[in-house]
């Protein structure tokens, strides 16, 4: 990734009415917290290859260690993080045990983060 230089104004002014409105619509600090630990089980490789792999299929822990060429402890270690961050969800058939996205929430989170990078290659 390419290395960004940030510009700050050289000014002491603050603009009240900018900061008032921003700061009314801000959401609770829980509520943000919560985002960020969201955004954090987002920031491991592994459980993004395993989100995309539930994008299209429902699969089993096998299909997954097998995909990802891991193990299957930790690949159930990946999705008990995921599951308890609510971007997994599983269904039981006999002895197996089935993940697949919990929402379509999951896939646009996903997606809008793909398209943000896939633009900074372009540039």
């Amino acid at each position: 990734m390419k290395q960004r230089t940030i510009t700050a104004c050289e000014c002491n002014d603050i603009h009240e009415d900018i900061v008032n409105e921003t700061k009314s619509s801000m959401p609770e600090e829980e509520m943000l917290y919560d985002l960020a630990e969201l955004f954090k089980v987002f920031g491991d490789t592994t459980r993004i290859k395993i989100l995309y792999a539930l994008f299209s299929n429902e699969m089993c822990v096998c299909d997954i260690a097998n995909l990802l060429n891991m193990t299957h402890s930790a690949i159930s270690h990946q999705l008990r993080v995921l599951k308890q961050a609510r971007l997994v969800k599983f269904r039981k058939e006999g002895k197996t045990v089935y993940y697949s996205l919990d929402d379509s929430h999951i896939s646009q989170i996903f997606n809008c983060g793909l398209n943000h990078i896939q633009e900074t290659y372009k540039r």
